[in-house]
């Protein structure tokens, strides 16, 4: 036991020393820099809660946080509504399950970045042709006015992660006991009924992981915002994320970018364990 223990602190300790130097020792700095002037080099005065006071009253932040919101809202339901449904498509048996899959998560393996100058393509050039061609006006323009940029980005983001999403949907749907499925059969439950009361439940745990992961992958989107609309028009999509690095790199002013991304971790941290004390709330009650 005293080796095995051992070991597994000699395992351990180098993950511990890299979320130390990487992740909890910048925080820590960061925050503290946020009540100072600091420039990025040196912090000369302490400003207490100034910049805290700055960022609750300037628009262009408030309005990323809402507009990131909205985002997160909408990309977390299409995302696992998505992520399910391929999920319950190759699980059936199927021939091509295999194929499938691979196809489903093969857009998880490229970048933000090109996925966004990959759509932006079809939307400014692909759907502006097709929109001519036929007719249809609602296809021009895109990407040129608020919704269409919001929308847009909602499409790249449940392209890109629905079949991430399907993965840990896949996971806990093979392991449901088969036997509950032919006893619901027997029984004469049909297709909805047995999807209601058996999968539906025994899946619950994967609700609270992807929820968790699209949660949080929402609210940090940043290299898709950029490449797709670049915060445009008149930085009216824009994102928490990008308001923050423009704030520190455009601006110049990174201690009132560090009390923004302060903020910013509150918020999320506060939404995302909030969701996952009530979703494992909800297993329970299940």
């Amino acid at each position: 036991m005293q080796n095995r223990s051992i070991w597994f602190w000699l395992f351990l300790t180098p993950v511990i020393l890299g979320l130390g130097i990487v992740v909890v020792i910048p925080f820590i700095y960061g925050f503290i820099f946020s009540f100072t002037d600091w420039n990025g080099i040196t912090a000369t005065k302490f400003l207490g809660f100034e910049h805290y006071i700055n960022l609750f009253q300037e628009d262009e932040f408030m309005d990323s946080i809402w507009f990131t919101v909205k985002f997160a809202v909408i990309t977390v339901i299409l995302l696992n509504f998505f992520g399910l449904g391929l999920a319950l498509l190759v699980t059936r048996n199927i021939k091509t399950n295999n194929l499938l899959r691979t196809v489903f998560f093969m857009p998880n393996l490229i970048g933000g970045l090109i996925l966004g100058f990959i759509w932006q393509f079809i939307f400014v050039s692909v759907f502006d042709d097709i929109g001519t061609l036929f007719g249809i006006e609602n296809l021009q323009g895109w990407l040129s006015t608020t919704g269409t940029g919001f929308w847009g980005l909602v499409i790249l983001t449940a392209w890109q992660m629905a079949g991430y999403i399907m993965i840990i949907y896949i996971a806990y749907l093979e392991n449901i006991p088969k036997d509950l499925i032919e006893a619901a059969k027997i029984d004469g439950a049909n297709g909805f009924q047995r999807f209601k009361n058996i999968t539906f439940p025994l899946v619950a745990p994967a609700f609270t992981v992807s929820m968790f992961l699209t949660l949080s992958m929402a609210f940090k989107i940043y290299d898709q915002n950029l490449s797709l609309t670049n915060g445009g028009p008149f930085n009216s999509t824009q994102m928490v994320a990008m308001e923050i690095v423009r704030t520190a790199f455009s601006d110049h002013q990174m201690a009132y970018a560090q009390a923004k991304a302060v903020i910013f971790f509150f918020i999320v941290a506060v939404i995302a364990l909030t969701q996952v004390y009530y979703n494992k709330k909800r297993e329970v009650e299940m």
